[in-house]
């Protein structure tokens, strides 16, 4: 029953923490939420801290959407961690909020988009949510320094609802990577 108004008010994330004035997780100054959990185990994860499961603190959706308001700025807002889609219950909630009040919507995750496509129904919902998708684990033989918003080459940038309605339409796979990565939108892999 997420479409329930108390829903924000009793669902809770477990964080690893809260950055209000992000310039590093997306275009823009953003929010950037850390879940708390991951078990990708990436060697050479930039956040090894977040992924103990349950070690953070706990906030209420509606908690967050309450700091998010606050900064007149933000315009965005990225799901970290730790994986943000082991708490997909809750982000989806989130995401769901944030998307009603007109902010852009990103994720990272150590999971492949496919992965999550064919995943829980909470996974699938919290994809429904985003604007933004950037996929796969960071892979340290991989790292380049000069890519904005991602660690390694094998990491993607999803248009998550194009893809979505491109599923749905039963296409296929197509990659369109410009050369500059001033933003999201010249970024993305469309599947």
């Amino acid at each position: 029953m997420d479409s329930d108004k108390t829903t924000g008010q009793t669902v809770k994330l477990n964080l690893a923490g809260i950055v209000n004035d992000s310039i590093v997780d997306g275009p823009g100054i953003r929010v950037c939420i850390f879940a708390q959990g991951c078990s990708h185990n990436c060697a050479g994860c930039h956040n090894p801290e977040t992924h103990s499961f349950g070690t953070g603190k706990d906030y209420r959706v509606a908690e967050l959407v309450s700091l998010i308001k606050q900064n007149p700025l933000v315009k965005g807002v990225t799901f970290s961690g730790g994986d943000p889609f082991f708490q997909s219950r809750g982000f989806y909630i989130l995401g769901k909020e944030l998307r009603a009040m007109g902010y852009e919507v990103a994720a990272y995750t150590g999971f492949l988009w496919k992965e999550l496509i064919e995943g829980t129904q909470d996974q699938q919902r919290l994809l429904s949510v985003l604007n933004v998708l950037v996929d796969g684990p960071f892979i340290q033989e991989l790292r380049n320094l000069d890519l904005p918003f991602k660690g390694s080459i094998n990491q993607n940038f999803i248009d998550v609802q194009k893809s979505l309605t491109r599923q749905e339409e039963g296409k296929t796979l197509f990659h369109r990577q410009p050369k500059v990565f001033e933003r999201w939108e010249r970024t993305f892999l469309y599947t």
